[in-house]
């Protein structure tokens, strides 16, 4: 399944209206009880979006009891139809009102409206009306089976809600992953507490009013802000109360919501970092490959999960590919969001720039050669308060090298040369992560080859970031546990009972 939608845009510029969020339990707006805030900035300049509320234990019980009540209350009585009607109409309240959804989540993480309005937006909607589909039109299985009587036995399965499910959702892409996760949950008869990303909190907010207006009942979808570790986000997966929990962020954050879970014997679904690599054979198509690996590298300023870090290209064309994919990082434009010729917009937050920008001064100290970037630019004065960076591309460096081995999340790239199938093979499954990988060339024997010997969870041909919803999604090694996507969705967010039946 894949969307394109253009929208009108409003110009960030004239949102200078303060947007403080607000906790949303039992479907109301409150500010909590702990008293404790923060400041939301805005990563295009620094200015000052609002405050936050941080969750505490107060919050977290009322969400989980809230949860609780509208499933063993309204929301546990309705039929599938009732639940998928009330869901489509989310995405259609969210399609009506997407502007406000744009304005919010570009704020948020200053990411170009041009990008937030063809993917985060549009497939943020998508997500409820895809997976109502699959609630209503997926089978169970049914055997008859012989008994020594002769009059045999029926048996059926019956899928019931998990529970109550936690979702802990990222920064990178924040509307479209939160909704990735509670469009199902919801749709397969669950509720959820939501706990975003501490530095993108106003979408997962802004669902809350329209989950009103088109009247889900309350309970059903709670947000608690706060952060992980000593905060909301370890209360509300350690919370006795929670049946199941779904997870988007880095490795190491992951291990811990596991070790969590492990208390009572939660599941957990967890996608996690990537150290992506893209294979550019010799026979590829390069326009398209240049195209491809130039979306794949720079998108959403590098910071997504699926994004390559690592290219391999074989010999003969490395030389032209790294000076036409230079040329191409050379020509993306950084602005304002609302600009519509801007093409790379800022890292999320000042801290996770000061994260990449040690990568870069690594990168140097560890021998690769900058292609391009490296640094910090030169912003105009309205801008300069702003998490900006340079696109970067290296060559050069060892196969060790921390900017080969460990996820940057950044604009950033390694190019190295190959000269066998074998080799490329070999250099791509070379990392802890497999989360996912791009195979470029015009073989299509090799192409098919290849992309069964990748260790990740998907492998694009000749394309990236081509998702169609019904398949399944997620990482092997260290880039995750479980599958979501289609009807994989069901095995993590219900729960199957046998009805066996003597005859």
């Amino acid at each position: 399944m894949t969307v394109d939608v253009l929208h009108a845009r409003r110009p960030l510029a004239q949102s200078t209206a303060r947007r403080d969020a607000a906790h949303f339990i039992d479907g109301a707006f409150t500010q909590g009880t702990s008293g404790k805030t923060w400041q939301n900035t805005c990563p295009v300049d620094g200015s000052l979006i609002g405050s936050v509320p941080e969750g505490g234990p107060a919050e977290i019980d009322a969400a989980v009891a809230a949860a609780w009540a509208a499933l063993d209350g309204p929301w546990g009585r309705m039929t599938v139809n009732e639940r998928t009607a009330l869901l489509g109409a989310v995405a259609d309240e969210i399609n009506r009102r997407f502007d406000e959804f744009l304005e919010a989540e570009c704020l948020d993480t200053g990411k170009p409206m041009s990008l937030a309005s063809h993917i985060d937006i549009p497939r943020g909607a998508a997500n409820f009306k895809m997976f109502t589909d699959v609630a209503k039109t997926v089978a169970t299985e049914c055997f008859t089976m012989p008994t020594p009587d002769g009059n045999g036995a029926l048996n059926y399965a019956l899928r019931r809600p998990r529970g109550v499910i936690a979702v802990i959702s990222p920064w990178n892409l924040p509307l479209l992953l939160m909704t990735w996760k509670v469009g199902p949950a919801l749709a397969l008869g669950n509720t959820v507490v939501v706990k975003p990303s501490e530095q993108t909190p106003l979408t997962a907010t802004l669902l809350g009013e329209v989950m009103n207006t088109v009247g889900v009942p309350r309970g059903v979808y709670n947000v608690v802000h706060g952060f992980g570790p000593n905060s909301a986000g370890a209360l509300l997966t350690q919370h006795p109360g929670i049946n199941g929990i779904t997870f988007t962020g880095s490795t190491a954050s992951g291990e811990a919501i596991m070790r969590q879970a492990a208390h009572g014997i939660r599941p957990v679904s967890a996608e996690l970092g990537g150290k992506n690599p893209a294979l550019v054979f010799a026979d590829a198509d390069l326009d398209r490959a240049i195209e491809g690996t130039m979306r794949s590298v720079f998108s959403n300023c590098g910071q997504v999960c699926l994004g390559t870090e690592r290219v391999y290209v074989e010999r003969p064309v490395f030389a032209e590919f790294v000076a036409r994919l230079k040329q191409g990082a050379e020509s993306l434009r950084l602005g304002r969001p609302e600009d519509p010729a801007t093409g790379l917009g800022p890292l999320v937050s000042e801290q996770h720039r000061r994260k990449v920008l040690s990568y870069y001064a690594r990168a140097v100290e560890q021998g690769a050669t900058v292609v391009t970037g490296g640094g910090v630019p030169e912003m105009p004065a309205d801008l300069a308060g702003g998490a900006w960076i340079e696109p970067t591309i290296w060559t050069g460096a060892a196969d060790d090298a921390a900017i080969v081995t460990e996820e940057i999340f950044g604009p950033c790239c390694h190019i190295r040369p190959f000269d066998s199938e074998e080799e490329a093979i070999r250099l791509a499954n070379a990392t802890r992560y497999g989360l996912a990988a791009s195979v470029w060339t015009e073989n299509l024997s090799r192409a098919h080859r290849v992309a069964a010997r990748m260790e990740v969870g998907i492998c694009w041909v000749n394309s990236w970031f081509l998702r169609d919803l019904r398949t399944a999604f997620g990482g092997a090694k260290a880039s995750g546990i479980g599958r979501e996507g289609g009807v994989h969705s069901l095995e993590f967010y219900t729960e199957i009972t046998n009805v066996c039946v003597k005859l």
